[in-house]
């Protein structure tokens, strides 16, 4: 998706959505805004994948950090959500193609619901990764001054040659699409993790 053209109209919509925030508990382990003694006892670190409508990209980061961190027993160290920049899509499930791909691997997308980036998200999670470029972006327009550290691209956790790529949208294509966004997600998820526990 080309992201360009569509970065000041996101940017203008955008305090609608920040108006109308709406956080799905069931998705966020901890309370979306805690405060700094609570998240000692809780979790040690949040982090927050961000694409455009929250049903494709994110969430399928959202699912693969989950398992990958199950299986390291690092579930109750590290806590993941996801959201987009958009806000036409909150409250809906994950797209039935993401969820097929991410069930084939092993990835339960089945409980997660699309909701859009809120301001608190800037203070709330310790690593915001976007997906592609223009999510980066647009997260570093809106960003309030002292947080841009927490902004990252996924993928500059990936080797070389897809370190600083993005990942493109599968939207309009089809499972083969898909797939190679699970492909991407994996390759750059190996870095995230070791990334993160470099910072427990």
């Amino acid at each position: 998706m080309q992201f360009s053209y569509k970065v000041m109209a996101l940017v203008r919509e955008f305090p609608n959505a920040f108006r109308s925030r709406r956080i799905q508990e069931a998705r966020v382990p901890v309370s979306p805004q805690p405060t700094s003694s609570m998240r000692s006892r809780v979790t040690a670190l949040q982090v927050l994948f961000v694409c455009t409508g929250n049903t494709c990209r994110s969430p399928s980061a959202e699912g693969v950090l989950r398992k990958y961190l199950a299986d390291a027993g690092l579930g109750d160290r590290i806590s993941v959500d996801s959201a987009g920049t958009q806000n036409d899509r909150s409250g809906q499930a994950p797209d039935p193609r993401a969820v097929h791909s991410c069930a084939q691997r092993g990835y339960d997308l089945t409980d997660l619901r699309a909701r859009s980036l809120t301001p608190g998200d800037f203070e709330t999670f310790d690593i915001i990764a976007a997906m592609a470029r223009g999510h980066v972006e647009i997260l570093q327009r809106l960003c309030p001054p002292g947080q841009s550290h927490r902004l990252q691209l996924f993928l500059d956790h990936a080797q070389p040659p897809l370190k600083g790529q993005d990942v493109p949208d599968p939207y309009y294509g089809g499972p083969d699409d898909y797939e190679h966004v699970l492909d991407l997600i994996e390759h750059g998820m190996s870095g995230l993790i070791a990334h993160l526990q470099g910072r427990l």
